[in-house]
């Protein structure tokens, strides 16, 4: 059973800032790619056909961020997912980015599924139910994780 997905990321220069250090908003971006990449290879659920054809999103509704560190450009840091919590429609994730055993950020969001067509909430799909329960966090890795 998968409790995490991870991805390097390198930074590059299109992620910084004139002093050289990532634009706190670009770490939002990076933990937006995490999360479709999360679901097109994690979950091995079509993001861009859950977007265009289903229309059914996933909204950030709630968002967290510490950022403990800079990162700099020509670093790699290592962008972290773990599901803290799934609900009926919505889902709890963390996402931590670390570098040379440093964090450097952490993100905690709460994601909602959501219909294009009425806008509203709805509850998840039983496709993408069933796919995150195999994330779906263990009492024992909770545990380990808040330690």
């Amino acid at each position: 059973m998968n409790t995490v997905f991870e991805r390097p990321v390198r930074i590059r220069f299109s992620h910084c800032d004139p002093a050289g250090i990532v634009f706190f908003p670009q770490y939002l971006v990076m933990t937006n790619a995490l999360v479709e990449d999360w679901f097109n290879e994690g979950l091995h659920v079509d993001y861009a056909q859950m977007i265009a054809q289903r229309r059914c999103g996933l909204p950030i509704v709630k968002l967290d961020c510490e950022f403990a560190r800079p990162s700099q450009m020509g670093e790699t840091i290592m962008l972290t997912l773990h599901v803290n919590a799934i609900g009926r429609r919505s889902i709890s994730l963390e996402i931590v980015g670390h570098c040379g055993g440093e964090t450097r950020f952490r993100a905690k969001q709460v994601l909602v599924t959501t219909s294009f067509e009425s806008g509203k909430s709805i509850d998840i799909p039983a496709d993408i139910a069933s796919a995150l329960a195999t994330f779906a966090p263990q009492p024992e890795s909770i545990e380990a994780h808040r330690s």
